[in-house]
């Protein structure tokens, strides 16, 4: 059973009527536009066989009068009611009437917000009428669709936000600005009747689709139509259910937007006409779409969308609405457009999801002098991953292009929540010796492996804490506590994603860090604490030994009373001794000239029972120590630059217990308690009070120049989170 989210129906649909939606002079207002011609209804004979029924058609408008989208049927009929009305003309004034009233007219200017192609067949419209219009898109539109928009000779206006910040900037310009005009195709309060006329504009696919089909003895069964923000749908709906017998709907979306699918579900009543909604992820349209291109139809992302869909409808045998006889239209609503290919967010199996994360790049942008990509690609997928699921998540970007993302199965209530927190950044790219993002599977010391710059630090872990969820879902025996993923940015440098993650509240009542541990079951580990102090000097030539003091020469002192300090650091009885060194060292301009400060970087690895406040504290002492006894030693305040916790539970703790046994049930052996040199997020879980064990897969290569992470030790540890969750979380 695949865990995504299922197929609405909507049985009472099938009986549901509603009034036609012929519009007076509207088909005769079309035929008037330049080149005004019906786009072509192509046959898939091939898909028909397939699928078992008696034809597909795809509604091709991919060139629709000159532009590459079926916008434009709706915007013109849009923008010609609305320029009649405000002009007090009637409106059966038709086209030549309308531009005879605007000839001279100068005081119209027409506003739209726009993904795209509504803002350009506006533009267009504009441009045939000899008026101007002005275009609000949302900051995320790219230049060169931005550069389509102008080229149909409209004003484009970046808004700083999204679609539905764009839409209210072009309605409040249209409102300011003497003779504006907002042709918008999505209605709010107080603003429905030019969002109709646009719904009425689409009627005319409608009609060329069913005489396209009479011409054949056809008549269509049922129709595919991707919702977009609903006016098309709206259209096909109120054709649809016009005709006798009524013809079925079915409606499309991406699982990352399913704002009408979420309608059906709350049961709202403008949604009751639809007979289905399926979501399709962005892979499943662009498959669609690779297999339109191979028989010569012309088709983008939403318009391969309707294919993806009707295949998932074929396959699902819980509805009821395609036979051998069903007639088949998909409503292909654009021409190609650029678009990177996407990633399969339908992967479940630990291993091939591991290869999937591996081969996206999130190298640490912050970490190195060389460039990394950041978690923003990675992050975009496991939204789409959850989403597919349907499975809750939240996107946390305190900082542009540092995202987390948290994914929720929430749980039947009652019952410990548990969550994992794994991070999503890798070290540089850089330092890796040969195609770091392959994801490819190999075999190192007699095992199967997948290599790459990530996949044991840490996306093989990930991976398995993923498909363990996944697996609980499509279980359908969903747990009573909530289990949250949280997939995390920049633990490699700063661990923003996790502290972003526990300052926006997430807790749990237990958490696994799914670090590599080798097979141990890791309960503990040494914080640390970066100190940097200043040695003072006073700059002079080289040659004025009088007036200098050299402060990198002085350093030494303090690096005595440091290794002193050092034989003299506790020990904990798990952690074993606290150390230090020194990491770092700066100072000096230039040979010939004493240098006035040295600036020494101190790393303590700390153990529970130190502090932040007791080391600064020691240090400090240390300094005034040096300092009296040796009258030219100065310093400045030492200050901490960077300080993580310690994170240590105890072996007795539940969690602990409870891991050991679901790891002795899957592995046949009971694992061994350990603790790690490294440091990891888990202390920061640790900090607020959540208890957390770090437990992840074998392999080796951390941050060096050939990393792997096992496969046999990836399902394993998917079977340990898995059972753990069924434990923990009942």
């Amino acid at each position: 059973m695949a865990a995504r989210r299922p197929i609405y129906f909507n049985s009472a649909a099938a009986n549901t009527h509603c009034d036609s939606l012929q519009v007076d002079g509207l088909e005769a207002f079309h035929q008037s536009l330049p080149d005004y011609a019906p786009t072509l209804l192509i046959p898939l004979p091939e898909l028909a066989h397939e699928l078992g029924v008696r034809a597909v058609f795809v509604k091709d408008e991919s060139n629709r009068l000159g532009l590459p989208a079926f916008k434009v049927l709706g915007a013109s009929w849009g923008c010609y009611r609305a320029i009649a009305q405000h002009l007090g003309l009637s409106s059966t004034v038709g086209v030549k009437g309308l531009l005879s009233a605007l000839q001279g007219e100068k005081k119209i200017t027409l506003f739209a917000a726009t993904e795209g192609n509504h803002g350009r067949a506006v533009a267009f419209i504009a441009q045939w009428l000899g008026i101007q219009a002005r275009i609000f898109v949302p900051q995320h539109m790219v230049d060169s669709t931005q550069a389509l928009i102008g080229s149909e000779g409209a004003s484009v206006t970046v808004v700083h936000g999204d679609y539905d910040q764009a839409v209210q900037e072009a309605a409040d310009a249209a409102r300011i600005t003497e003779g504006g005009i907002l042709i918008q195709d999505t209605a709010f309060k107080g603003y429905e009747e030019v969002p109709s006329w646009i719904v009425e504009g689409y009627s005319t696919m409608m009609t060329e689709i069913e005489e396209q089909l009479a011409h054949q003895s056809l008549r269509c069964s049922l129709m595919m139509v991707p919702v977009g923000v609903g006016s098309l749908a709206h259209a096909v709906i109120r054709y649809g259910k016009s005709r006798e017998p009524p013809i079925s709907v079915v409606a499309v979306e991406p699982d990352t937007a399913p704002s009408l699918y979420s309608s059906l579900q709350a049961g709202q009543e403008t949604t009751r006409c639809v007979d289905a909604c399926i979501t399709v992820s962005s892979y499943e349209t662009h498959c669609a779409l690779q297999y339109l291109s191979a028989r010569s139809v012309a088709a983008g992302p939403c318009g391969g969308a309707s294919l993806a869909a009707l295949r998932r409808l074929s396959a699902d045998k819980t509805g009821s609405l395609l036979d051998k006889d069903s007639v088949l239209v998909l409503l292909g609503t654009e021409g190609p457009r650029p678009y990177t290919p996407p990633m399969d967010v339908s992967v479940d199996d630990p291993v091939e999801l591991t290869q999937v994360l591996t081969r996206i790049n999130s190298s640490n942008p912050s970490l190195t002098m060389t460039d990394g990509a950041g978690e923003v690609g990675i992050a975009d997928y496991l939204a789409a991953w959850f989403a597919h699921r349907d499975i809750e998540y939240h996107r946390l970007e305190t900082v542009s292009g540092r995202p987390s993302i948290v994914g929720v199965l929430r749980g039947a209530g009652g019952g410990r929540s548990l969550m994992f927190n794994g991070h999503v950044d890798t070290v540089s790219l850089a330092s890796y010796g040969k195609d770091p993002l392959s994801g490819a599977l190999g075999e190192k010391n007699g095992r199967q492996v997948v290599l790459g710059r990530g996949s044991l630090d840490m996306k093989g872990g990930l991976a398995a804490a993923l498909a363990s969820v996944s697996a609980i879902k499509a279980t359908g025996k969903i747990p009573r506590g909530d289990v949250i993923v949280a997939a995390v940015s920049d633990e490699e440098d700063a661990s923003r994603g996790t502290r972003d993650l526990l300052a926006a509240g997430w807790r749990a009542d237990a958490a696994v860090v799914p670090e590599p541990t080798m097979g141990k079951i890791v309960t503990a580990h040494k914080g640390f604490l970066w100190v940097e102090v200043d040695i003072l000097g006073v700059a002079a030539h080289g040659s004025d030994p009088v007036k200098g003091v050299d402060a990198i020469l002085s350093t030494s002192w303090f690096f005595r009373a440091l290794e002193q300090y050092q034989q003299q650091l506790p020990v904990d009885d798990t952690l074993g001794s606290a150390s230090l060194h020194c990491g770092l060292i700066r100072g000096g301009e230039e040979p010939s000239s004493y240098p006035a400060t040295c600036t020494v970087t101190v790393e303590f690895r700390t153990i529970p029972c130190q502090s932040d406040e007791s080391i600064l504290s020691d240090v400090s002492t240390m300094l005034e120590s040096v300092a009296r006894e040796n009258p030219l030693f100065r310093f400045a305040e030492p200050r901490i630059t960077m300080s993580r916790p310690t994170q240590k539970l105890a072996v007795e703790h539940p969690l602990v217990k409870q891991a050991l046994a679901c790891a002795e049930t899957v592995l046949g052996s009971r694992p061994k308690l350990g603790i790690v040199p490294f440091w990891c997020d888990a202390a920061l879980l640790d900090e607020v009070g959540i208890p957390a064990i770090v437990l992840g897969p074998k392999g080796e290569g951390l941050h060096s120049k050939e990393e792997w992470v096992e496969v046999e030790s990836i399902r394993q540890h998917e079977r340990i989170y898995t059972k753990l969750i069924e434990v923990l979380c009942r």
